[in-house]
């Protein structure tokens, strides 16, 4: 494989090491140079930095065929230093993949072009998750590999046997996230994660000495890691450390290579100069005579343009060979795998969701929601063996652990019930793997208050599409006691701000069935249920098989003829404005009660329902948490029965008398609107 010279003496003799894996690399690195210099905007140093790892992960060991990226028993490879994009690109296309072409490369960044600044999850065949927003690649990683543990649990290590590979630098490990997600890896056993770390000893600031001095493989070998360090641009040492870890079956592994951010620009390497800014029309001169690269512009010398083209095809065999395995299985464990891969639902869930239907209508319970919530698992989960779920700790408050869901997933076996200890965010992204990886969908559950931690992998899930299901319990003033520091007041209107994320808050066990059976089907919309800690009466009571909580909101009760007013409610609160219906009614007042568990499936309705429900009577809406958003539905703030600042610690009854959430003060403002 024929490579001009390096003109600088310390890159030559890096080159020396293992010459046919630097030419590869190089490919990578003048693509990447090339890229960001066109758009003038970038990140050109890691790639040129991890270019060598890169070569000798996808070159010799990342098990993937180029033209069938979705094979589901490939490896998944997780670029989690997301600003290193030109990396992944530029391996995508070496390699063959179809979508990834050289004009993609020449419109880095551009409108329209599948290569953005960051890797977005659905832009193109080979990124397997959205990543950007440090650490939450690792944490999404460890979802994958959790998943591949548990899926060869179901169908075998002959249909289900590949590794998760996850590149970082130091901002994924400084990262919060980075700890949470290292730390459950370490001690759930997840040998077949392996993570190659960017020892480059930059960020944005300056050397990373200005903000970070601690032993990374120390920190990893405390957490339980098998752990290795060598030369990031020696490529058979690379390969050793790859194998070695390969063959550590009972541990994840971390790769500490030591490289120079920029490898190879004469003037910017080892320097935060080259991490967020092109080279430069000169610069890029300078660098490509130094690494010895003499090609014109993203254009690629024939004989390494074939030998990654190999690379990309390596994997048709051992992707065929599985091919004929899975077609050589029972027809019925076939038709399951493919199935679950599928995200279809099994024949049964219609049946068993209308049977767990109409028993409630047969026996009406008083449940807080969040029982309720459990209750609907009971009935769901036995007709879904590709849920698996889990809570950051909280297990017995969230309620989500039900017996064909009880199996726990720990070092010895993978079962059905994470317990991802106190990590919201590490087990919202966690979640997100899981569900990215394929053959399952995951769950799992922490008080909303916190939905603050994990607000950005949820952010995420909606972002790529993912239907991850967040159960969110203790969602109101109404958890008592625990006080204001639990007590969740803007979390809603914050939740509702996130596009593409279905917020459901269900006022009795009726609705949080139907919610339940919304996220299960919303394969490509992550769904939230805010659940209550407190009991409620069961408000529907008429069966039917309609699931109305799937419109967004409804008319729950009609008093009178005609409206007056239209009291507008969610969760817990919907009792509260029946009562005050019932009150109002009997002072001669017409009074339609909407319940609106979900303002997103509401805003998709048709306009004429949407006008049909809500009336045109004045409107007030009862909700015990803060106002903000309201008024998209009522014509003032004074027109809200809610929160205005944080909440205390009291028994609920005393709360909500306090805060003014009460049937008399729905009572007295509507008697206002209503001019009585």
């Amino acid at each position: 494989m024929p490579l001009d010279s390096p003109k600088d003496p310390a890159i030559a003799a890096k080159a020396a090491l293992d010459p046919q894996n630097f030419a590869l690399a190089n490919c990578i690195r003048a693509l990447s140079i090339d890229a960001v210099n066109a758009a003038n905007s970038g990140h050109p140093g890691a790639p040129m930095g991890m270019a060598d790892a890169a070569a000798v992960l996808f070159g010799k060991h990342l098990k993937f065929d180029a033209k069938n990226p979705d094979w589901p028993d490939r490896d998944r490879f997780v670029l989690s230093n997301g600003h290193a994009s030109m990396l992944l690109y530029s391996v995508l296309h070496l390699a063959g993949y179809e979508d990834m072409t050289i004009e993609q490369i020449r419109n880095f960044r551009q409108w329209g072009a599948i290569t953005a600044g960051h890797p977005e999850y659905g832009h193109a065949k080979g990124i397997e998750t959205t990543t950007g927003p440090l650490g939450q690649g690792l944490a999404t990683a460890v979802g994958m590999a959790l998943a591949e543990r548990r899926l060869a649990t179901e169908f075998g290590s002959d249909l289900v046997d590949h590794h998760t590979y996850v590149m970082l630098g130091d901002g994924c490990l400084q990262e919060g996230i980075g700890q949470e997600a290292a730390s459950l890896a370490g001690h759930l056993g997840l040998g077949k994660m392996i993570v190659l770390y960017d020892d480059n000893a930059i960020t944005i600031d300056g050397p990373t000495s200005v903000s970070f001095s601690e032993n990374i493989p120390a920190r990893f070998e405390a957490m339980g890691w098998h752990v290795q360090s060598c030369d990031g641009h020696d490529g058979r040492a690379l390969d050793a450390a790859i194998t070695a870890a390969k063959a550590e079956t009972g541990k994840p592994s971390l790769i500490a290579m030591k490289t120079v951010i920029g490898f190879g620009s004469p003037n910017k390497a080892g320097s935060y100069a080259v991490h967020g800014s092109p080279l430069g029309k000169d610069e890029a001169a300078l660098t490509k005579e130094a690494i010895g690269w003499s090609a014109e512009p993203f254009a690629i010398p024939e004989d390494l343009a074939a030998a990654w083209r190999e690379i990309g095809q390596r994997g048709a065999k051992a992707r065929a060979d599985w091919e004929a395995r899975l077609a050589a299985k029972p027809e019925d464990l076939r038709a399951e795998f493919d199935r679950r891969q599928a995200g279809t639902l099994p024949g049964d869930y219609e049946p068993t969701l209308q049977d767990a239907r109409a028993r409630l209508f047969a026996a009406p319970k008083k449940a807080a929601t969040r029982k309720a919530s459990q209750m609907a698992l009971e009935a769901l989960a036995p007709a879904l063996p590709e849920m698996i779920g889990g809570s950051a700790d909280l297990t017995g408050s969230n309620l989500t652990r039900v017996p064909a869901v009880d199996s726990q997933y720990s070092r010895e076996a993978a079962g059905r019930y994470i317990g991802y200890g106190v990590r919201e965010f590490g087990m919202a992204a966690a979640m997100n793997g899981i569900n990215l990886h394929g053959g399952f969908i995951a769950y799992g559950g922490t008080f909303l208050v916190f939905s603050d931690y994990a607000r950005n992998a949820i952010r995420l899930s909606a972002l790529m599409g993912v239907g991850t299901i967040y159960v969110m319990t203790h969602d109101s003033i109404g958890l008592g006691e625990d006080g204001p520091t639990h007590q969740p007041i803007e979390h809603l209107a914050s939740l509702r701000a996130i596009p593409n994320l279905t917020v459901l808050r269900p006022a009795d066990t009726v609705e949080t069935l139907e919610a339940w059976d919304i996220a299960i089907r919303n394969r490509h919309v992550p769904s939230l249920l805010a659940l209550s800690r407190q009991d409620v009466p069961q408000l529907r009571l008429e069966a039917g098989t309609e699931n109305l909580t799937a419109r967004g909101a409804y008319v729950l009760r009609q008093f009178g003829e005609g409206r007056d007013v239209t009291l507008i409610a969610t969760g817990t609160e919907v009792a509260i404005a029946v009562e005050a219906a019932e009150a109002l009614h009997a002072e001669g007042l017409s009074v339609a009660v909407v319940s609106m568990p979900s303002w997103e499936l509401f805003d998709a309705q048709p306009e004429a329902y949407r006008t049909e429900t809500l009336g045109d009577a004045p409107r007030i809406a009862v909700e015990a948490a803060g106002k903000f958003g309201w008024t998209r539905y009522v014509a003032s703030e004074d027109d809200v029965i809610g929160m205005t600042g944080f909440g205390a610690s009291a028994p609920i009854d005393r709360l909500y008398q306090e805060f003014g959430i009460t049937k008399d003060a729905i009572v007295a403002r509507a008697k206002t609107l209503a001019g009585k």
